[in-house]
């Protein structure tokens, strides 16, 4: 099985051209292909399908064998593969997701895509719909809630773009015990589908640093819808504007909650690191 390895600032996936190429186990082979010692090493795996609904299809799964919603950095380079390898001549380039079908405006530098600006659609608010528990947090404001993890209590403000986020806002992003505190945040009660977990710093009004447990991988260098979540709940709760820059482990992202629309748009690059062949399992 031919595949290609691709990221969006650092958060990396295994990407197969489902045009050519079958996958049986997808669950399986996702936990198998990102194994950083054994594997090709990922944040998971991507397969990129025909669609009827779109220039393609993408099916995400995280590095446990878990099937996602979507990944805004994934889509991105589905975009820039899909462009590249002619799959589609299109720009915009539309991306069938399981969370509906989105329009990805390509900037090309020759023939290459350098970087893609997504139309997220419109964030999610309601507690049931991203979903969260309401019976298990405490409202703390109109869009603010505490949550129960690890024997502590956390504020957090609740996005869905497509996939759950809980945004928590924090002096210092650097003294965070991620790898710790992670596991136990995207497993809380409050969250009957798990978590995306995003701790994140002000610098200013139109600048944030963030850092990510991402449900189903762990840490990860970035995660473009968990940005987007940040720029909608820093809007929120009236610590940013809402256009921001987003500094994460892996790079940056240009984010902006558009008033017009109601839509988030989200730009960054996609890189090609490497092809290979996956040996047949026996």
């Amino acid at each position: 099985m031919k595949f290609t390895k691709m990221h969006g600032i650092g958060n990396d996936y295994v990407y197969v051209n489902g045009f050519t190429e079958t996958v049986a186990d997808p669950a399986h082979l996702a936990t198998a292909v990102s194994d950083r010692h054994f594997g090709v090493g990922a944040d998971g795996l991507i397969l990129i399908l025909p669609s009827d609904k779109a220039d393609v299809k993408m099916r995400m799964f995280n590095a446990d064998g878990s099937e996602a919603e979507m990944c805004g950095n994934g889509i991105r380079c589905v975009a820039k593969y899909a462009h590249e390898h002619h799959l589609s001549s299109n720009n915009p380039t539309t991306v069938e997701t399981a969370s509906g079908v989105l329009s990805l405006q390509l900037h090309l530098r020759g023939d290459r895509v350098a970087e893609v600006t997504v139309n997220m659609g419109r964030p999610i608010l309601k507690l049931p719909k991203i979903p969260v528990d309401q019976e298990k947090i405490r409202k703390t404001s109109p869009i603010e809630g505490e949550f129960q993890a690890a024997g502590q209590e956390f504020r957090a403000v609740f996005v869905s773009m497509g996939n759950p986020h809980a945004v928590i806002f924090t002096d210092d992003v650097a003294a965070v015990d991620v790898a710790n505190l992670g596991p136990k945040l995207e497993h809380a009660e409050a969250f009957p589908r798990r978590m995306n977990i995003h701790w994140v710093q002000r610098v200013s009004p139109s600048e944030v640093i963030m850092r990510t447990w991402e449900r189903g991988s762990g840490i990860t260098l970035a995660c473009g819808t968990g940005a987007c979540a940040v720029c909608v709940a820093g809007a929120l709760a009236g610590r940013t504007d809402r256009k921001i820059l987003a500094h994460l482990p892996g790079g940056d992202l240009s984010l902006e909650w558009r008033q017009s629309d109601g839509n988030v748009y989200m730009t960054g690059p996609a890189t090609e690191v490497f092809t290979g062949d996956w040996p047949a399992e026996s």
